[in-house]
């Protein structure tokens, strides 16, 4: 199967280009962003050699899709979706910081909680908890906002200290960011699902808050099945889940967490199909729709075509 592994485009009206982990992102004219989602896939800040075909799409349609969907709580930067794997929005100057927030004891918090730690982002938890718990309310805990190695957390008190946010623009987030979250956990559970965690990014842009980026996806969040979910916590099993966690168990029984000296496992074709036949699955299970594969035959001519329309539409 074909999948996006990069872009080169050269865009009319192109100032700047920006690779990240997973998108490329255009600048044209100093005003707008085309974000292309390409099908690299990343763990542990680490970017995997092989590509996982259709993911981008499953990302940019499942953002597309909660982006608007939440338009009502906090504007945010989308303009149109071209093409299956890409999305066009205005710039926002984007905030330091991710703001993470957590229904359950999961993923990193509940690695750091096993090893002692009870504040994360200096928030206190309580004792007893097992791994998957409901908390006791949803906490927020942010991370810094890394342009290169891993986003590190960070307390809303240092964040405020060292003047990362004002406390104005920080509180704001913070509504934003549990409305979120509410808004996000109502439609998993129509879908039999939980949202566990998941992170917002946000931007100004004309001096308003915008949500920029993606949202609910299973790069950004994770789901369990909400059927279960009672049993398999009361016999200590482990929760069936929807988010790339599984790619990071994978890596972790193979001796990979992006540390020095560490080498990235070989990604056969059988489970990169089995990857992207995950990520489509979570597609389909928390909107609710069929996934429709787009065409794979000259991808990136596929994609250059739509942006290059949309353009000519601004």
């Amino acid at each position: 199967m074909k999948a996006i592994k990069e872009t080169k485009f050269n865009l009319p009206g192109q100032t700047n280009f920006y690779k990240g982990k997973v998108r490329d992102v255009y600048t044209i004219q100093d005003k707008y962003l085309v974000m292309v989602v390409s099908d690299r896939i990343s763990a542990f800040d680490v970017v995997l050699p092989e590509p996982i075909p259709f993911k981008g799409q499953v990302l940019n349609q499942i953002a597309a899709k909660f982006l608007a969907a939440t338009q009502d709580i906090v504007p945010n930067w989308v303009i149109t979706v071209p093409d299956p794997s890409v999305t066009i929005g205005k710039i926002c100057e984007p905030f330091k910081v991710e703001m993470v927030i957590r229904g359950y004891l999961a993923g990193h918090a509940a690695r750091e909680y096993a090893a002692g730690k009870r504040v994360i982002c200096g928030v206190q938890l309580p004792e007893g908890l097992k791994e998957n718990d409901k908390l006791p309310e949803p906490i927020i805990t942010p991370t810094t906002k890394a342009a290169v190695g891993h986003d590190e957390d960070i307390s809303k008190e240092d964040i405020l200290k060292r003047a990362i946010v004002s406390e104005e623009d920080y509180l704001q987030l913070e509504d934003y960011t549990r409305k979120l979250y509410q808004r996000g956990t109502e439609i998993a559970a129509e879908q039999g699902l939980i949202l566990v965690d998941t992170k917002y990014e946000f931007g100004k842009a004309d001096g308003k808050i915008h949500l920029i980026d993606e949202i609910h996806t299973p790069d950004s969040s994770r789901y369990f099945y909400k059927e279960g979910y009672g049993e398999l916590q009361a016999s200590g099993k482990p929760q069936r889940q929807l988010s790339k966690e599984f790619v990071r168990q994978w890596l972790i029984e193979n001796n990979f967490q992006g540390k020095d000296g560490q080498v990235i496992p070989e990604m056969n074709e059988d489970r990169i199909n089995s990857i992207s036949e995950r990520y489509i699955e979570l597609f389909e299970k928390i909107t609710g729709e069929e996934f429709k594969k787009a065409a794979t035959e000259d991808i990136n001519d596929r994609v250059e075509s739509n942006i290059l329309k949309a353009l000519a539409q601004l």
